[in-house]
């Protein structure tokens, strides 16, 4: 099983990212996915999280209307659109995969960093 995200990287404020985190090793459209964020010392969050079939989503209220997370079940691959960024937007990012049987996966995690 492997969750590879990439994208990360800085931006100034205003910027924006587009995330990815591509997957193999188990049946992408069977698994919810989820992006989470962490910095040091706090917890990791969620950020946003989508259906299996990309028919439901949630976010965060600090990111609502500025990113928008999404899925392609014939590439394996979730995506996080990142707009408007904040230097609070700073932070690792990792995906998430769970399945209705609650297997989870995790990825290695992406850094974004955003300057006032």
């Amino acid at each position: 099983v492997q969750l590879v995200e990439s994208g990360g990287g800085s931006v100034q404020a205003g910027g924006s990212l587009r995330l990815s985190c591509a997957v193999s090793g188990f049946i992408f459209s069977d698994y919810a996915m989820s992006w989470y964020r962490q910095t040091p010392g706090k917890e990791r969050e969620l950020v946003a999280g989508l259906s299996k079939i990309g028919t439901a989503t949630t976010y965060a209220d600090s990111v609502r209307g500025r990113f928008t997370i999404s899925r392609d079940n014939a590439k394996n691959t979730v995506y996080l659109q990142m707009n408007s960024l904040k230097p609070e937007d700073t932070a690792v990012y990792f995906c998430k995969a769970i399945s209705i049987g609650n297997s989870v996966y995790w990825g290695q995690g992406t850094q974004v960093t955003v300057s006032s």
